[in-house]
This record gives C-alpha cells, sequence and structure tokens, in this order.
C-alpha cells in the first residue's frame, strides 16, 4: 500500500493537472463524495460491492478521488 501512495505522489507531481482535486480540501470532499456512491460504480461495473473495506477498496477510493468530481 506504500508504494501505491509513493506512485500517487509521483501523480500527482508529474501529471497534477489531470488531477481535478489537487487541494486537500478538494481530494477529501471527493474521497466522501465517492465513498457515499461506489456501491453504484462496482454494481456499474460488475463487481461485488464490498461488505468490508479492504487495502483494494481503500486504493480504490484514493485512485478515483484524483478525479472524482
Amino acid at each position: 500500500m506504500a508504494d501505491f501512495i509513493v506512485a500517487l505522489v509521483k501523480d500527482l507531481q508529474e501529471s497534477g493537472r489531470e488531477w481535478e482535486n489537487v487541494s486537500l480540501d478538494r481530494f477529501l470532499s471527493a474521497i466522501e463524495a465517492w465513498i457515499r456512491d461506489m456501491d453504484g460504480y462496482y454494481k456499474n461495473m460488475g463487481q461485488p460491492v464490498p461488505d468490508t473495506p479492504t487495502w483494494k477498496t481503500f486504493a480504490d477510493i484514493l485512485f478515483v478521488a484524483r478525479i472524482y468530481e
């Protein structure tokens, strides 16, 4: 998971213009919004909705928060 965070930081530094949520408050707001909507995302993707969050779920949340509006 730490390597994933390092990769996110690197991506922000190198491709920040592609991120919708570059400030901490916008990033955290996107996390909150996506968590509220994530059941629909998993259903639309044909994936099971996680009953208990895993590290993969957490990684999905952080990854999507880059661009979620």
